[in-house]
């Protein structure tokens, strides 16, 4: 067992450099000029030049990257909430009560995601067109506060870390269904609630097709804003990295800190005596 752990650690180490190096190189490029970016062999060093490239990317006027950061956040935090609510909600529901129809409504839940999203956008931005809600954040919001995959995978989650006689004590103490939810449940949910956040977030954050169809680019997301750093005739490489470097902050921050609670809901454990 011992003779295996000096390669099990290089094995990992060398996997954590190969996960590393593009964020490292990332910030590499963000930091020089875009006269060295073709460069053979490519520098390893970061440059002088950051400070100078964050001017010029929140200075941007076609690309309203400042505005696209803010409407990104808003954003993926409305719509995180949102799912993780409600599909904890529909899946302590289809999990553990039963009502008439549950794997049927179940089932319809789960063929909604076999639609590929592109066969929706044209019907569903008829129906922004309809509401008004062209170029505004509604639009992107809207739409996605509900998750069928979410509501699948806390369903899932429910099944497992929520006993059955949990449930019926505290029906017998005179619970309500929602404060069984609220008081017993959601916290026995909170790893998965957990992970699907931080999914949740990272679609969110990342989603680019929708908001290019429904907004405009003095209204964009962060990723619109990103497409608007490259022009026909010339793409400058250290303004456009430096953009993915600035955008990719909030993911890391939102990875760090949800990943700090599923670990402890782990070692808590689901339910407490």
């Amino acid at each position: 067992m011992r003779k295996t752990q000096p390669l099990l650690y290089a094995t990992l180490l060398v996997g954590i450099a190969l996960s590393a190096f593009p964020l490292y190189w990332l910030f590499v490029v963000a930091t020089r000029s875009n006269d060295v970016v073709g460069d053979w062999p490519p520098p390893l060093a970061p440059g002088p030049n950051l400070w100078d490239n964050l001017g010029r990317l929140f200075g941007a006027e076609d690309a309203n990257f400042l505005l696209g950061m803010w409407n990104s956040l808003l954003t993926s935090a409305v719509v995180t909430v949102s799912v993780v609510f409600f599909s904890s909600l529909a899946g302590f529901a289809f999990a553990k009560l039963k009502f008439r129809g549950r794997n049927g409504l179940l089932l319809v839940i789960l063929a909604t995601m076999m639609i590929p999203v592109q066969m929706g956008i044209i019907p569903l931005y008829m129906i922004m067109v309809e509401l008004g809600w062209q170029n505004r954040m509604e639009a992107v919001v809207v739409p996605a506060l509900v998750s069928a995959f979410g509501v699948f995978l806390m369903r899932q989650y429910a099944e497992q870390a929520v006993p059955d006689e949990l449930i019926e004590a505290a029906r017998i103490d005179g619970c309500s269904t929602f404060r069984i939810f609220w008081t017993i449940v959601l916290p026995a949910l909170r790893p998965g609630a957990a992970v699907l956040a931080l999914t949740t977030f990272m679609g969110t954050w990342n989603e680019f097709l929708w908001p290019l169809a429904v907004l405009e680019a003095d209204n964009p997301t962060v990723q619109f804003s990103l497409s608007q750093l490259s022009t026909t005739y010339y793409t400058d490489y250290t303004l456009m990295f430096t953009g993915a470097l600035v955008a990719t902050v909030p993911l890391l921050l939102v990875f760090i800190a949800f990943g700090r609670q599923i670990i402890g809901g782990i070692m808590e454990g689901a339910v407490k005596a």
